[in-house]
């Protein structure tokens, strides 16, 4: 049996402690990420998304802001990191969840109920979707919005859709975004049962056009 050779002033066992240093580094990271969290939670539930900076965040977590900043990188980053729960579960439910926002049923009935489900999923969730939105750089190239422009465009691929489905599929994404339905039902009082339906006829008046 060979032995590894211990190196000049290494002292047994070092590398054994390096590796739990390195992992409680690791779990007080993931602590301090998640109280961040709470802390940006509690501001923009208190005071809405557009009073949540990364000022206030240090101060109300008391911690430096080039804390917060190492750990997010900015403020849209940030919003992207509050965001990922709510939207990883929504791209969950059109990718893997039971029809018809799920796979299994018609193409044109996935196109209105994920739709819908969008729609429900904004006025939950668009305080800080609209944020995340105008703290982004180019937010039409941020993940999510991809594959959820991806998603319309196949949707409408197989619903026979041929008069390019890629921009007909960004046109789509353009009608529901956070911020113009947060305004349409804040500023001009639409129900979102409007919204819906006026989703189902334009979707349908699309497909049935192909």
């Amino acid at each position: 049996m060979s032995l590894i050779p211990i190196r000049p002033g290494a002292q047994p066992g070092a590398g054994r402690a390096a590796g739990r240093a390195a992992e409680s580094e690791r779990r007080d990271a993931a602590r301090n990420r998640e109280l961040l969290l709470c802390a940006a939670r509690e501001i923009v539930e208190e005071s809405g998304a557009d009073a949540l900076t990364m000022d206030r965040l240090a101060q109300r977590a008391g911690v430096g802001k080039g804390t917060v900043f190492r750990r997010f990188g900015s403020r849209a980053g940030l919003m992207l990191e509050l965001l990922s729960g709510a939207e990883a579960e929504f791209q969950g439910r059109f990718m893997f969840g039971p029809p018809p926002v799920g796979p299994g049923a018609p193409p044109l009935d996935r196109l209105i109920a994920v739709g819908e489900a969008r729609i429900s999923w904004t006025l939950e969730f668009g305080e800080l979707a609209r944020a995340a939105d105008t703290s982004v750089h180019n937010r039409f190239d941020v993940p999510p919005a991809v594959l959820w422009r991806r998603h319309l465009e196949m949707l409408l691929r197989e619903a026979g859709v041929s008069a390019d489905p890629w921009l007909m599929a960004s046109a789509l994404a353009a009608a529901l975004e956070p911020e113009l339905l947060l305004h349409t039902v804040r500023v001009h009082a639409v129900a979102p049962e409007r919204l819906v339906e006026t989703w189902r006829e334009l979707v349908t008046r699309v497909v049935a056009g192909a």
